[in-house]
């Protein structure tokens, strides 16, 4: 709580002294003198009281804050109506339990405990923060102890903090209970109680000898109504046995660690587990060329995919190659003593000559087969996150009871251990979807420990499967809060562009008039958030007007508002196959700022003059207003300029677009833009039931290519304006060189199969390599090796410009020495600060602080990437499921062409580009097992068919295969099943 800057009655608060001493390397000790008000006006926000309201200050617009707590609060079935206080162990590790609706209102939550659990965990922060928030909902309070003075409690000498800070959590209860029962004396109604929740035993045994109920969290549920419901989602620790199946290694002390990297014997680095073999991960750190293999669960040490770990060179003698084998779930067990080897000792300097060792083999090529391996020694920061899976059910008990069972929930992602909770519900869970955390991962316990969150419905249902990939990536998709709800217009859908520019409104007077321009947008089928529009026109010296107008979504949020709040912690639209998820309520998405035709829009428009062959002479900024023609699709943007009857001025602006279209991407092209290609097919649904029907491939029209071309130049004009303007914390966006070690397989493979090459000497050395990989008898074989060659490229990413040198600025697969993003404002929180750059940089409004500052700006950057790209992964996990709806009712025996993109000793991957899928196909399904032949050199497994036929299956073959719809065991999700056609 901040002090008000407005005059106070001093007769509501006091000064405390705190007088601090520290030395300092002279010798010297430095006084430190703080002053810090105490105040007797905080409420105790209890709707029942008389004296807070009497000594509450307004807000400078003169009202007061309403109180949160209920005149009748909580009533348990041992107890009677009382508020609760929570202490911070229960914020930080039953945040699920208490954001529940059917329990837990009226929570005192003291600002001791908020600025505990803001240093520990931000994330559990912020959904705190959020709760107390909609105080109209849950009823929960932060109370600010530290600055009301009969709670203020300082330090004892000799007092650890923790132990203070319990202290101060005791001392409110006391304070709370004196307060209530004196303020609310003459109410009618009962007297609140007020009940503390704490699970250290020590501070519950001192709270009863003060005289205050204090109960632990486990204690105080038994005494609800549901407390069966509840229980199984109390925190592992809190209830589970400790195993003893394993004894992983311990963690190496903190000292060690530091040292470690310190000295170069140690590296830091994200841990990676692969999908098709979960007992191998990998970890990249900036010391190797290559990622450091973990191979085995000892090594992989309660590694978690995500993790940011610390890891230790194994000896030479244990280096090898990295699984050659696709690790089924059934297999477990049987690998479970692959890695028990005996470890061995070595110094310090013989693991800087390791480290030297291991450079130079990853560097090799005749040795890359053979790579460094890793354990990991430390865990930096876990990703744990909620889970989705189901009940494996061979882990159900025999016995019908009802008493909690351990049971293993098997996750969807195949990166993550099954997770071990335990539950009374473990039956009528089973064949349903549900929600996890997890908790811990005790050495001694072969599998992580977590608790049930709840049930999303029944497995393979369409509401279940959305809402669980949702969870999966991290979307947020709960409805917009009503604090941003308030921060919308409140004529609502009526809102309109005001009629007289001229009016007092000095940003209004700035706006430039474009509204007499043919402005026209062209979108995807049944757009509604239209983000873009272009016009184009000849000037009488021969060259173009060319104009790119974006939706000028800054003029609705506002910085440092709940709207504009929100809008960054979403980072991004997510868009699945039946839904979006908006990043801004839909008034703004698909209304207001949306460049509907026919209606005035606000706007921020980008204009060119272009020569005829799409050279740039100049370019011009500003706010605007437009009124959009047409709100154009693809195909009949397409077949108006096809059409030669059609000379209307607008259509005549399409054809210049469409030739300058032609021109800027032949330019890219000849400076090295790569071409690349991905798997995109289109599921189609029934417009009632949104069941799907069929599944297609994208097909790309030149007006796909013409709208790209100019957005991609508005990010890139943008870019160069913003980055001159404001060089520290400009918002761009960078997508650096791949390292040649990316390449190395796909290069191995080229070689070997086909007598090709990729060169990545530069982006226009690899544009034109592509090229050149075809194979005259497969059109197709092109399209393939682009495929797999997305797949060895870096990740772009957002930046701010002071994070990075200039020379890596570069888009690489753009070929553009600076680029960012500025024309999709209504999905991507990205655009909306360049919006607000630009704007600043024509002084058309200030720039807010927020946005100069480097810190806070490379803050934006790392969640907006994060929110990027959890985005996408949750649009194509949603493609996934709906093909798999599809493929239900593919008719046997139909067969599909596919290729060959892995090869493992004990099964191939084959992708159809038709559904744009992949699966494994096992060896067991493709013929005998013992007379199967792996050549590993040569990316090819020799089998015999059931027939007796001899087969060689090798990397990039086409082959022809039959596609059904089967149910995975292990997730729990439909998945393709493929198997060779004869």
């Amino acid at each position: 709580m901040s002090l008000t800057k407005r005059p106070m009655d001093s007769s509501k608060f006091t000064i405390s002294h705190k007088v601090y001493v520290r030395s300092a390397k002279s010798g010297n000790a430095t006084k430190l003198y703080i002053e810090q008000y105490l105040r007797t006006d905080i409420p105790c926000s209890s709707k029942l009281c008389t004296v807070c309201p009497l000594s509450a200050e307004p807000n400078a617009d003169g009202t007061i804050k309403p109180p949160v707590l209920a005149v009748d609060p909580t009533s348990t079935t041992k107890r009677g109506p009382h508020y609760v206080v929570i202490d911070t162990n229960i914020a930080l590790k039953a945040i699920d339990v208490l954001e529940l609706k059917s329990a837990f209102y009226d929570i005192i939550i003291p600002q001791v405990v908020l600025q505990e659990v803001r240093n520990r965990s931000l994330p559990i922060y912020t959904r705190l923060r959020a709760i107390a928030r909609d105080a109209d909902e849950k009823r929960f309070y932060v109370f600010h102890n530290e600055f009301r003075k009969e709670t203020h409690t300082l330090r004892q000498k000799n007092e650890s903090i923790n132990d203070r800070n319990d202290r101060a959590i005791r001392n409110m209860c006391l304070w709370y209970q004196k307060h209530l029962k004196e303020s609310c004396a003459t109410s009618s109604h009962p007297v609140p109680g007020i009940v503390l929740l704490s699970n250290d035993r020590a501070n519950r045994e001192l709270a009863t000898k003060e005289g205050i109920t204090c109960l632990s969290l486990r204690d105080y549920i038994k005494e609800f109504k549901n407390a069966d419901d509840i229980l199984d989602m109390i925190p592992a620790e809190d209830t589970q046995e400790v195993n003893h199946e394993i004894s992983y290694p311990s963690y190496y002390p903190q000292s060690r660690l530091l040292g470690g990297i310190k000295n170069g014997t140690l590296y830091r680095g994200n841990l990676s587990i692969n999908q098709y073999n979960f007992l191998e991960g990998s970890v990249s750190t900036q010391a190797y060329p290559r990622p450091i293999l973990i191979l085995g669960r000892e090594n992989l040490n309660r590694g978690f995919h995500g993790d940011s770990v610390i890891v230790e060179l194994l000896p030479q003698s244990q280096w090898k190659h990295p699984a050659s084998e696709a690790v089924e779930e059934e297999q477990i067990d049987k690998m479970d003593g692959a890695d028990n080897e005996e470890q061995e000792v070595i110094s310090d300097a013989e693991r800087k000559i390791l480290a030297q060792e291991a450079l130079r083999a990853q560097n090799s090529a005749l040795e890359q087969r053979i790579q460094p391996t890793a354990r990991i020694v430390g865990i930096v920061k876990r990703s744990w996150r909620f889970y989705v899976g189901h009940i494996s059910a061979k882990s159900l008990p025999q016995s019908e009871s009802n008493a909690p069972r351990n049971v293993f929930v098997s996750p969807l992602d195949k990166c993550i251990p099954r997770i071990r909770i335990r539950t009374r519900k473990a039956r009528e869970l089973v064949g349903k979807r549900i929600v996890v955390a997890v908790d811990d991962w005790p050495a001694t316990s072969k599998y992580p420990e977590g608790h049930f969150i709840r049930s999303l419905g029944e497995i393979e249902s369409k509401e279940a499967e959305t809402e669980a990939l949702l969870l999966e990536h991290d979307i947020d998709y709960r409805p917009f809060p009503k604090s941003v709800l308030n921060c919308l217009p409140a004529e609502g859908h009526n809102w309109k562009v005001p009629e007289n520019l001229n009016s007092g409104d000095a940003k209004l007077k700035k706006r430039r008039d474009l509204r007499d321009l043919l402005v026209c947008s062209i979108d995807p089928p049944k757009c509604q958030d239209i983000d873009d529009a272009l016009h184009a026109y000849p000037l009488p010296n021969g060259n173009y007007h060319v104009g790119v107008h974006i939706a000028d979504v800054t003029h609705f949020v506002k910085p440092n508002t709940p709207l504009d709040d929100e809008g960054a912690s979403r980072g991004t639209s997510t868009y699945l196959v039946d839904k979006r998820i908006d990043m801004l309520p839909m008034l703004l998405g698909t209304d207001l700022c949306s460049l509907k035709p026919y209606v005035d829009r606000f706007a921020f428009s980008v204009i060119w003059e272009m020569t005829p062959d799409a050279k740039i002479v100049n370019v011009d900024f500003t706010k605007s207003i437009i009124r959009s023609r047409h709100a154009f699709e693809y195909s009949e943007a397409q077949a108006r300029i096809d059409d030669a009857s059609n000379t209307d001025d607008l259509t005549k602006g399409m054809r210049i677009l469409l030739d300058l279209s032609k021109k800027l991407k032949a330019g890219r092209i000849s400076n090295g833009a790569l071409n690349l290609a991905s798997p995109e097919v289109k599921v189609h649904a029934d417009s009632e039931t949104s069941d799907p029907k069929e599944v297609e491939i994208k097909q790309l029209l030149d007006t796909n290519s013409l709208v790209e071309e100019f957005m991609l130049l508005a990010n890139i004009s943008v870019a160069r304006q913003i980055y001159e303007a404001f060089p520290q914390t400009a918002m761009l966006r960078r997508h650096a060189a791949p390292p040649a070690t990316n390449f190395d397989i796909l290069n191995e493979q080229l070689r070997i199969k086909k007598n090709l090459h990729i060169d990545l000497t530069s982006s226009k050395a690899l544009a034109d390599s592509l090229d050149r990989c075809v194979d005259p008898e497969e059109p197709f074989f092109n399209t393939l090796v682009r495929i797999m060659a997305t797949r060895c490229m870096m990740a772009a990413e957002y930046f701010s410009a002071g994070s990075f040198s200039e020379p890596e600025f570069r888009h690489y697969g753009l070929a553009s020495d600076i680029y960012t993003h500025f024309t999709s404002p209504i999905r991507r929180y990205a655009d909306v600060v360049a919006h607000r750059q630009l704007a600043a940089s024509i002084d058309y409004e200030p720039l807010d602080q927020s946005h100069r500052e480097k810190e806070h700006m490379e803050k934006i950057c790392r969640n907006i990437n994060k929110r990027h790209r959890n985005a996408q992964f949750a649009g194509r996990a949603s493609i996934e499921y709906y093909v798999g709806q599809v493929l239900k009712n593919e008719k046997e025996g139909t067969t599909h062409e596919g290729f060959i993109v892995k090869v493992f000793s004990n099964g191939v991957v084959i992708l159809v580009p038709k559904f744009g899928v992949e699966s494994l196909i096992h060896l067991r399904d493709l013929g005998d097992e013992e007379t199967a032949v792996f050549d590993e050199e040569n990316f090819s497994l020799k089998v015999k068919t059931e027939a007796g036929t001899t087969r060689l299956l090798s990397i990039f073959d086409k082959i022809n295969v039959s596609i059904s719809s089967i149910k995975d065991e292990s997730s729990g999700m439909r998945k393709v099943r493929m198997s060779l056609a004869n």
